[in-house]
Order: C-alpha cells, then sequence, then structure tokens
C-alpha cells in the first residue's frame, strides 16, 4: 500500500487499542502467540483485508505500542484522554478519519482483544454492507451484536455523541432494526483476564 494512496479509501478501519488492561495486570495489546502481538495481529489481519486504510488509537502505555506499530502501513492516533473509555477514544478514532477524509463513506470499528479475528471476517462485513445496503452490519457471537462492526457515514453523528465510557455497542442497540448480524466464530473470545490468555493460548 503505497503511502500517497492511504486517505483516498471510502472506508476506513478504526482499531482501538487504547485501554490499560487493568484486569490483566499487563498490556493485552502486547501479549503474544507464535511472537506476534495481539496489537500487530489485529492490524495484520485489518490490512490484509483491504477493506480501507487502517487507523489505530493508542493511549495507555503509547510509546511501548507505538514502537510495536510504527513500521506498519497504519495511521497512528494518539489519545491523551483515553482515561474517559472506549466510547472516547472512538470518537476520537472516528473524528480523526473524518478529518483526514471528509467523504469517507463508513468505518470498521474493531478492538485489538478478539484473537479469533481474521481478514476474511473483516471481508465479509463489508460485503454484506456492500450487497444490502443496510447501514449497520455487525459481529454475531455468545447472544450478542458488537464489534467488529460496520457503520455508514449516515451514523456518523451517533457514533460521535456515545457517552465516553460506552462504545459501539450502545449504536448497534439503538438502531437494531436496521443491523444486518454476521456470525463471528470465536468472537466472544476477548482477553480481560491472565486465565483468558491461558485458555487462548491452551485452545489454539
Amino acid at each position: 500500500m503505497s503511502h500517497d494512496s492511504r486517505m483516498t479509501s471510502p472506508v476506513a478501519i478504526i482499531i482501538l487499542a487504547a485501554g490499560s488492561s487493568s484486569r490483566l495486570g499487563q498490556s493485552k495489546q502486547l501479549l503474544t502467540y507464535h511472537h506476534v502481538t495481539l496489537l500487530e495481529k489485529s492490524i495484520h489481519e485489518s490490512i490484509q483485508s483491504r477493506v480501507g486504510d487502517v487507523f489505530v488509537v493508542l493511549g495507555a502505555n503509547e510509546e511501548e505500542h507505538r514502537k510495536v506499530v510504527e513500521h506498519l502501513p497504519v495511521t497512528i492516533i494518539s489519545n491523551p484522554t483515553w482515561k474517559k473509555g472506549m466510547g472516547n477514544s472512538m470518537k476520537t478514532g472516528l473524528s480523526c478519519v473524518i478529518d483526514k477524509n471528509p467523504l469517507v463513506e463508513g468505518v470498521l470499528i474493531l478492538v485489538c482483544d478478539q484473537p479469533a479475528l481474521t481478514s476474511h471476517h473483516l471481508q465479509k462485513l463489508q460485503e454484506a454492507f456492500l450487497q444490502t445496503q443496510i447501514p449497520i452490519v455487525a459481529s454475531h457471537y455468545g447472544d450478542t451484536l458488537g464489534v467488529p462492526a460496520f457503520f455508514h457515514r449516515v451514523l456518523f453523528d451517533d457514533l460521535l455523541q456515545v457517552p465516553d465510557d460506552s462504545g459501539a455497542k450502545k449504536v448497534i442497540s439503538k438502531y437494531h432494526h436496521q443491523v444486518k448480524s454476521i456470525r463471528f466464530e470465536g468472537g466472544e473470545l476477548d482477553i480481560d483476564t491472565p486465565e483468558d490468555y491461558q485458555r487462548w493460548v491452551k485452545n489454539r
């Protein structure tokens, strides 16, 4: 991906990676499997999907995390107010995307602690939007609808008004009658505790 074309895609991927992993006791972004960190894995899958430009929102431990990603073809967004919550980081990321590409048609929002994420799943989300034109395409796992999720630009104002301590799910719930869902195998596994991490490694 050439540097020149990075802001021309009609879709942007926003990876939320600003949290402090307080329950884990260490940076979940830097947890590794086969020498690849969760943060790198989410970026690699996003790039391989070719869905669009990739933006990464950093906050806690920014210096360490920046070292891991700065060589990759992504736009790094620094969020100094990350402590306010995931909604704050999401709004910071979306504002930056709109600023860089005012004509962006949609965003795919994801987090970096779903190790089952694949580029194929991200492609399926985008394809579902292109086929149906339904403004939200969300991932379905367990008994919930959540991220990764695609949002058409008609919902940007809603996303920008989400409370700081909330997230994209708030908008998915609000417009549940306008959501296309795509099954995400393994999406229910996110890594919040040391036990989650051990379970993931053991089951691989």
